[in-house]
């Protein structure tokens, strides 16, 4: 079966007003894209569509394929079958051309240890045929990075800010961002959101992959969700209040009522560890009135809320074989 396609033709601009026509209007297409490892874990027949001017989240735990899915989308490694569509170019054949038109972050960013900032972001933009140095300036300013310094002497954050810029500063047709605010704080990660939106404003796409619900929630308009190579949901934002929960433990004076709570309607994992006035339990958000109705009926003492990491979400989750769809 041959991957669909539109009969209208757009052309992509980059800065040096190069053009190319393309047959998609999807910014990333795959069809049944596979990747064997042999023991190790890859990706299985994953099949994506990204709008134009969408930001997409793929949200995984580490090790869920991500990763390996933006080095098919970019050629770095070989499918083993399968293929993908990138701003309608095919992702072998057509690779060349395809850098062209993307910005790309990956996971671990680094590069030459005694360049400077300016130095390594001066390189990038001469690869793409010049940029507006004044552009790279103002972007550095809003992510608080001095460009004066060499790269060795960057922290994890600040070597970060440095690839953010090298992905953005070309107006890129495409964004492929590999989780793009790891060791950013949370002033610089709000200020990349806000240029990641711009760059949507200003008619790019974006691949967005992370681990963090939380971020993903904030920027993307639609979500993938992966585990052990296989995509288990696509969907609109709003869908992810459907995995999303919370680690309980109530504290009361007397016995807790676990005989009760076990019988709510999204709680799972109901625990008194030995102690029978300690009831552990995990909950959905649906859930939670309730929760605090019965416990009003009792003598409560300490309440803690905890939002489990993305993979203790996914093994709470997606544990029984039926709720993988």
């Amino acid at each position: 079966m041959e991957m669909q396609k539109t009969e209208t033709q757009k052309v992509i601009h980059n800065n040096n007003n190069h053009t190319v026509a393309t047959s998609s209007n999807f910014a990333i297409q795959t069809e049944k894209l596979t990747k064997n490892y042999g023991r190790s874990r890859g990706i299985t027949e994953l099949d994506l569509q990204i709008g134009e001017r969408e930001i997409f989240g793929f949200l995984g735990p580490n090790g869920a394929g991500k990763t390996t899915t933006i080095r098919l989308l970019l050629n770095l490694i070989k499918p083993n079958s399968g293929r993908a569509l990138v701003l309608g170019l095919d992702s072998q054949h057509d690779s060349v051309e395809i850098h062209k038109h993307i910005g790309y972050l990956p996971g671990e960013f680094s590069l030459y240890p005694t360049l400077t900032g300016a130095e390594t972001l001066k390189y990038f933009a001469n690869l793409r045929g010049g940029v507006d140095w004044k552009k790279i300036v103002v972007m550095a300013e809003r992510l608080e990075l001095d460009m004066g310094k060499k790269f060795r002497q960057y922290s994890r954050g600040n070597k970060q800010k440095v690839g953010i810029i090298q992905a953005l500063m070309h107006q890129p047709h495409l964004l492929i961002l590999d989780e793009p605010t790891s060791g950013l704080d949370p002033l610089n990660q709000q200020e990349f959101y806000k240029m990641l939106q711009e760059a949507r404003e200003a008619g790019s796409s974006a691949f967005f992959s992370s681990h963090i619900i939380s971020e993903v929630e904030k920027i993307c308009d639609r979500v993938g969700i992966i585990r052990e190579g296989q995509l288990i949901k696509v969907g609109d934002i709003a869908e992810l209040t459907g995995i999303k929960s919370h680690q309980l433990e109530l504290t009361f004076s007397g016995p807790a009522p676990v005989d009760e709570i076990k019988q709510v309607l999204g709680v799972t994992q109901v625990e008194n560890d030995g102690n029978p006035a300690i009831l552990r339990c995990v909950v959905k958000a649906e859930a939670f009135d309730q929760i605090v109705k019965i416990a009003s009926h009792y003598n409560l003492v300490n309440f803690v809320s905890r939002e489990p990491s993305l993979e203790e979400i996914f093994l709470n989750y997606y544990r029984v074989p039926e709720a993988v769809k």
